[in-house]
């Protein structure tokens, strides 16, 4: 695990990278955290373990603190400038060796899941999405959005309402995965490795789909 700074316009975004060991090239996903105004790091349980299993499956990660948390410059901005800073993630990880550039994944956890999504239609870049207990803002962001995307929540999530997370997935393109844990609430306390581990699953399998779909042998 590697301390890394990157630039985002004017200021300075930190995180944490890690790379398998071998050749490569591997797959990357960016790790988006909770809201910055309530606690919300990069030192979150379930970005840490989102990013421990992820690297079990053979693939890179990446985590970083959204501007004004940590040692990131700059200051809150309501989840538009917190785009700017996942965009400007996804920038350092795709230039770094032995990353393909072309399997690039992103997730995030409450707050994070609305950057994520925000980003995974604006940026090409992204190959698939992933949302914990998540929020679609506005509703029918993913309305047109075809490539993979997981939903993941708990049926005691306090924000989440489970229900209407069914409908809008219902109506939303292929492919896509909805999760529900029994007994699960919005911070996932003792729950975060059977989560995290179908997150990694899905970022491993919608990569190797990619390959698969070129016409190249998966991997």
């Amino acid at each position: 695990m590697k301390e890394i700074e990157f630039p985002c316009q004017d200021i300075t975004i930190e995180g944490l990278f890690t790379v398998p060991e071998g050749k490569g090239p591997f797959g990357l996903v960016v790790v988006c955290h909770p809201h910055p105004l309530y606690g919300g790091s990069m030192h979150n349980n379930v970005v840490d373990a989102v990013c421990e299993k992820v690297g079990e499956k053979g693939l890179a990660w990446l985590k970083f603190n959204f501007r004004g948390v940590g040692r990131s410059g700059g200051h809150f901005a309501g989840g538009i400038g917190e785009r700017d800073d996942a965009e400007a993630a996804i920038s350092f990880g795709e230039i770094q060796p032995k990353i393909d550039p072309e399997k690039i994944g992103i997730c995030g956890y409450s707050f994070g899941s609305i950057v994520a999504f925000s980003v995974a239609v604006e940026d090409q870049r992204v190959k698939a999405v992933a949302g914990i207990s998540p929020f679609i803002q506005p509703p029918n962001l993913l309305d047109r959005y075809t490539k993979p995307k997981l939903f993941i929540s708990g049926t005691k999530d306090e924000s989440v309402n489970v229900k209407s997370l069914e409908q809008l997935v219902m109506n939303l393109p292929e492919p896509k995965e909805l999760v529900i844990y029994p007994g699960v609430d919005h911070f996932w306390w003792g729950s975060e490795g059977q989560m995290a581990e179908k997150v990694s699953q899905f970022f491993k399998k919608s990569f190797e789909f990619r390959v698969s779909s070129l016409g190249l042998p998966s991997i």
